[in-house]
């Protein structure tokens, strides 16, 4: 499979790169900071093909038959 491919992917849920504010925002939201934040390796293959670096802050949306849209956040690192 190409890399390109890779986003296309029906398993692979939507990938965004936060700008500062919307990290602003979701850290309020929460009340955590961003060291709170799960952590994701910058080898994966989503955040490889969207070229987020170490410190970014990613958005991963995923759908559910029962949940309906989830949407997760992790740490570049």
């Amino acid at each position: 499979m190409k890399d390109e491919e890779i986003m296309d992917h029906s398993l692979v849920p939507k990938h965004k790169i936060l700008d500062k504010k919307e990290i602003e925002a979701v850290c309020k939201k929460y009340g955590i900071t961003v060291k709170d934040l799960p952590k994701i390796l910058k080898d994966d293959p989503a955040v490889k093909m969207l070229g987020a670096k170490p410190g970014d802050v990613v958005s991963i949306e995923r759908t559910s038959s029962t949940a309906g849209m989830s949407v997760y956040y992790r740490t570049v690192i």
